[in-house]
């Protein structure tokens, strides 16, 4: 199965452990609650989904890369206890209690989780004095003498052989004691991630027309050569650096990300070609509606390739402006529903300034705790880290003005509410204009033609384009959206008709 399947079978998994009966018990005992067994080739994207799936559930996570840990730090180390038994005494060898056994209990007293994720990467490269440890553990769910709390589910993770000449193979015992799930790498599902991660555009656009160079691992004369997800997204993060710093991205700096050389090369140069589209193309004057007539008539004659990597283009801008307005409606959300709070606290007797104090504390503690829990992710942080500062930058002006009075307090916070409001309507208002400029450009340029299918297509498909488009519209997108489902239904519509009469022809008794 790919990524996204095993994301939704460990969330099924977790979710079914974790149900509890009518006494409160656990409806599948822990002894037949079998770790998941998550089995897939290296960097595309076992450790994320562990992420993903903590934030969306609501659980604690403590995540290990266990090839970096010894004997010693997994079990713990032993020390002689007296015992008696029978009347006589005797020497007993005990363990202190595993680091990671000990990253579980203090994560739940940190946060007040008491159900999670246990997740162990790597577990089938571990060290030969180990390797006996983490099946008793597979097994058992103990580390020496510490038995992993109830709630807990273990998700290990390995790479199959063909990846990594130093696995061990698990013997059937633990195998038959653990829920496996073999996950491989799919382009169509990691660029729905990549669309909702906000991916760089040059990367995503240039595995639509690659999509053979995504995933490969080749061994060489030279050893592996190889290029992952997990390559072309931290190259993505590397790419947004260097252009705010003004820097170049080279072959060289590509290969450090994308370790196989001909697909390092040739990504290397479609990036100059994407920042030469660029300029060639005048992006910006497009989305202002000011372009020039021979820019409708170089795309017109460009080469399909091209043109993909210009709607490429487009649609990252497009992207970006509508996640800058997401977030902004995220944003003026969050800070409603705490004015709506401050507003009731001070009809009770509050002052605002005080009452905003403590939300902002309330913001802070509750993005530690999800920091802690391994549940935050960098959008969740940035719109909590905005609203915590939003609250305290309010408190300050109240102080700094000497608004003491309750009614005036209010009302000079509904003002300044009123300009996020207004940002938030000009945000909306601005990329309606870079969409509707985007598609009376490319009608212009394109005209019907199979690509602008190509472009509404990945509209609907985009998270932050999608989302723009329900909530404040885009008609251009509509009204092709509207043609193409009607082609669609007419080309279904053509081949039942054609089915019908090639059944009816075969019906037909032959002379």
């Amino acid at each position: 199965m790919n990524i996204k399947q095993a994301k939704q079978e460990i969330t099924n998994t977790l979710r079914a452990y974790l149900t509890r009966d009518d006494l409160g018990n656990y409806l599948i005992p822990t002894v037949r609650q079998r770790p998941v067994l998550l089995m897939g080739p290296p960097g595309i994207g076992k450790t994320q989904i562990m992420e993903q799936i903590a934030a969306e559930t609501g659980v604690g996570l403590v995540a290990y890369t266990i090839t970096h840990h010894t004997r010693q730090s997994a079990i713990g180390l032993p020390f002689i206890e007296k015992r008696t038994y029978g009347g006589e005494t005797y020497s007993v060898t005990e363990y202190t209690m595993s680091e990671i056994l000990g990253s579980v209990y203090e994560l739940m007293e940190r946060t007040g989780l008491k159900e999670g994720i246990l997740f162990l990467d790597e577990i089938n490269c571990v060290s030969e004095t180990l390797a006996p440890m983490m099946l008793q553990f597979l097994q058992c769910k103990t580390f020496g003498n510490q038995k992993l709390p109830e709630g807990w589910l273990i998700v290990a993770a390995g790479n199959p052989p063909e990846y990594n000449k130093s696995v061990r193979d698990f013997d059937v015992v633990t195998l038959d004691r653990v829920k496996r799930i073999d996950v491989a790498e799919d382009f169509g599902v990691w660029k729905e991630y990549a669309r909702r991660k906000g991916i760089h555009g040059a990367v995503v656009s240039y595995l639509d027309i690659k999509k053979d160079h995504f995933y490969r691992i080749e061994t060489t004369v030279d050893g592996l050569q190889f290029a992952t997800a997990r390559g072309w997204e931290d190259l993505s993060e590397l790419i947004f650096a260097y252009e705010k710093l003004g820097l170049r991205v080279d072959r060289g700096v590509v290969e450090q990300y994308i370790q196989l050389p001909r697909i390092a090369k040739d990504f290397a140069n479609y990036l100059e070609l994407y920042y030469k589209y660029q300029k060639t193309y005048h992006v910006e004057d497009i989305l202002s509606g000011t372009w020039q007539a021979i820019t409708v008539s170089e795309l017109r004659a460009a080469p399909f390739d091209e043109k993909l990597s210009v709607m490429g283009l487009l649609l990252s801008r497009l992207s970006e402006s509508a996640r800058n307005t997401r977030h902004q409606d995220a944003f003026v959300t969050a800070l409603h529903q705490d004015l709506l709070a401050c507003r009731e606290a001070v009809e009770a007797g509050s002052s605002a300034a005080a009452v905003l104090e403590e939300l902002s504390r309330q913001r802070r503690e509750e993005l530690r705790r999800a920091k802690e829990a391994g549940q935050l992710d960098k959008e969740k942080r940035d719109l909590g880290q905005r609203e915590a500062q939003m609250l305290e930058d309010y408190r300050a002006r109240l102080r700094r003005e000497e608004i003491t009075v309750p009614a005036e307090e209010m009302d000079a916070l509904r003002e300044w509410f009123a300009a996020e409001v207004e940002q938030r309507r000009a945000q909306g208002a601005q990329t309606g204009a870079q969409f509707d400029n985007t598609f009376r450009f490319l009608e212009k340029a394109l005209e019907q033609s199979q690509e602008l299918v190509i472009f509404v297509t990945e509209v609907t498909a985009g998270y932050d384009t999608s989302w723009f488009v329900e909530n404040f519209g885009c008609e251009a997108y509509f009204r092709h959206n509207r043609e193409l489902l009607f082609d669609d239904t007419r080309h279904r519509i053509r081949e039942e008709i054609a089915a019908a009469k090639a059944a009816q022809k075969e019906e037909q008794p032959h002379e």
